[in-house]
């Protein structure tokens, strides 16, 4: 039960009784308390779902917005929804610290978060309370774009990271809604970049260009679908040859100066289908450079301290590759050795994953496998991505459509120049021809 006090009035008291006085009208008689005039007149009190007592002010003249605070109070503890008002009196850069520990422990994830709030979040925002987002929604969007001066597509990433730390806040209880969810702000729209696979010969050229100690690099990636760190983690003893099929289950990442195994992106281990020419092709080059047995400690504990692993792919001291040290090494001069210029947007180690989605989908695997193949956390993702090189679906339309109303005249191409055939509307006669 919520108590509202007047701090400035009180009842008058005999003293000897210490009875209330009651005046002519049938009323308590009312005086004037020491704090009378100063500071906030009216306290609404209560005790909270953990029985710890909680009040908040009033100014004078405000009894009605104290009562419907008491009512309000009541009703929330009875329905269990209730919140400290004061819980959002922290400010964002407190709640930020305390969301980013909540989140994944994954060393890079950690890293591009904190570059995120450090960068476009807490400059702006500095020491605004939480509850009080929504007033400044419009300025920071201002300013993401006219002082931060980043790309449409990193304002959305830091609208989406702290859309979610705002939800964080709702689920804790700190606010009640979100103010990233009014519809009348619109957040910034990225500007999504339609995936152009390479060609099976540009993809060739460089094949060829590589030196022959990274002759594998390209089946890795387009025949295999791996990814940078995945490719340079490569090892023989993953295959496995009776079910003809590639497990994936480590990649390389450098941090703070160390090499390290750790797991895939999103923790996501996979099998993939190994094609016969892939096979043949890794075990010709398996007879001419061995696999080298590496020894690397695992990022975050993935599993065990330190591992050794047969890697197909090492530098010329049998050390195993940093990500970074083989594209300016071994990729991007390939390209040069081709004679193709090197397009940094379209060109990068990921294109060979797009150009095994590219043939995934052409020969009808599904979106449902080529998510898993390529280890993406959910079949949407890639979905939006390679929607666009997914075959179209015009011809079965057609056909379909023709099965339905038979033409007389069969298309171009097909066996029967003319069919006798009935459709929803009986027999057809080929037209007559003048």
């Amino acid at each position: 039960m919520a108590t509202i006090d007047d701090r400035w009035w009180r009842k008058k008291t005999d003293p000897r009784t210490g009875k209330p006085i009651i005046g002519g009208n049938g009323k308590p008689v009312q005086e004037k308390t020491e704090r009378h005039g100063k500071g906030m007149r009216y306290r609404v009190r209560y005790l909270d779902n953990n029985k710890k007592e909680q009040s908040e002010s009033f100014p004078d003249k405000q009894l009605k917005r104290a009562q419907a605070f008491a009512l309000k109070v009541e009703s929330d503890l009875l329905a269990g929804s209730y919140r400290d008002p004061h819980a959002g009196r922290i400010t964002i850069k407190s709640w930020g610290h305390t969301y980013i520990q909540g989140r994944s422990k994954d060393e890079s994830s950690q890293i591009t978060l904190n570059s995120l709030f450090n960068c476009q979040i807490y400059p702006f925002w500095g020491d605004k309370q939480l509850d009080n987002v929504g007033n400044s929604l419009r300025d920071w969007l201002t300013w993401l774009d006219e002082v931060s001066g980043i790309s449409v597509n990193y304002q959305a990433d830091a609208w989406d990271t702290f859309s979610a730390m705002l939800d964080a806040a709702v689920a804790e209880k700190k606010i009640d809604s979100n103010p990233c969810n009014n519809k009348a702000i619109s957040p910034p729209r990225r500007i999504r970049r339609r995936i152009t696979p390479w060609t099976d010969e540009k993809a060739t050229k460089i094949g060829h260009a590589l030196p022959r100690r990274y002759k594998p690099f390209v089946r890795l990636g387009a025949g295999i679908g791996l990814r940078l760190g995945e490719a340079l983690a490569f090892s023989p003893d993953n295959i496995d040859r009776n079910r003809m099929v590639y497990n994936c289950t480590r990649q390389l990442v450098y941090r703070r100066g160390v090499l390290y195994f750790k797991l895939p992106k999103g923790h996501k281990t996979r099998t993939i289908p190994l094609g016969d020419g892939i096979l043949e092709s890794l075990d010709q080059y398996v007879d001419e450079f061995p696999p080298t047995a590496v020894t690397l400690p695992w990022a975050e504990r993935d599993k065990k301290e330190s591992e050794t692993v047969n890697l197909l792919l090492t530098t010329g001291r049998n050390d195993a590759w940093r990500a970074s040290m083989f594209g300016d090494e071994v990729w991007r001069p390939a390209f040069a050795a081709a004679g193709l210029n090197y397009a940094k947007q379209e060109d990068g180690t990921h294109a060979l994953r797009h150009l095994f989605a590219s043939h995934m989908l052409a020969q009808g695997v599904s979106i449902k496998e080529l998510a898993e193949y390529l280890g993406h956390a959910s079949e949407a993702f890639t979905l939006r991505t390679y929607v666009h090189l997914m075959p179209s679906s015009h011809v079965r339309a057609r056909q379909a459509i023709n099965n339905l109303f038979r033409p007389c005249i069969e298309p171009a191409g097909s066996e029967d120049q003319v069919v006798n055939a009935t459709s929803l509307h009986g027999p057809r006669t080929a037209p007559q021809v003048t």
